[in-house]
């Protein structure tokens, strides 16, 4: 079995005058990012690899989790950064075997959109929501549409 644990990054400061790539998480989103780590802990939610998008505010919000977990720095995938559906699809096929349990940190649309494609189930994906995904395969590689079962989703709100 599988499980991709799907993380919409935390909430981030506003475009200032840098690039969108370049925001930086806001102090309420590090707070979030912090309680959703402790919670997915509580429910013995724990990957075994963080993949993350390469913006700052993914790429934080990684760290966040990789320091709440005791787990290694987080693989950047550059294609994470933007993805839309297929692209999301190609990352996770790509997933190393020898894990069960990964996260991914990316961005809205793209993963509402992947989460669907997934599962069947359309959901609201704010900043900081996890969403765990189960598959009963053997290889990240047979994932496709509609595969997986949406086991756990819980945003800071919830």
């Amino acid at each position: 079995m599988k499980k991709l644990l799907l993380i919409r990054h935390a909430k981030a400061e506003k475009e200032t005058f840098g690039k969108d790539f370049d925001r930086p998480l806001k102090y309420t989103g590090i707070q979030d990012a912090r309680f959703m780590a402790d919670k997915l802990k509580e429910k013995a939610i724990i990957p075994q690899l963080i993949v993350s998008s390469p913006a700052l505010r993914a790429k934080t919000t990684a760290e966040i989790f990789v320091d709440a977990f005791k787990l290694p720095d987080p693989t950047v995938k550059k294609s994470v950064y933007e993805a839309g559906r297929e692209t999301w699809l190609k990352v996770i096929n790509g997933l190393p075997d020898e894990f069960e349990t990964i996260a991914v940190v990316g961005h809205n649309p793209g993963i509402a959109e992947i989460l669907r494609y997934l599962t069947g189930e359309g959901r609201e994906v704010h900043t900081s929501t996890t969403a765990l995904v189960e598959f009963d395969i053997d290889s990240w590689a047979e994932i496709s549409g509609n595969s997986g079962k949406l086991a756990f989703y819980s945003s800071p709100n919830e």
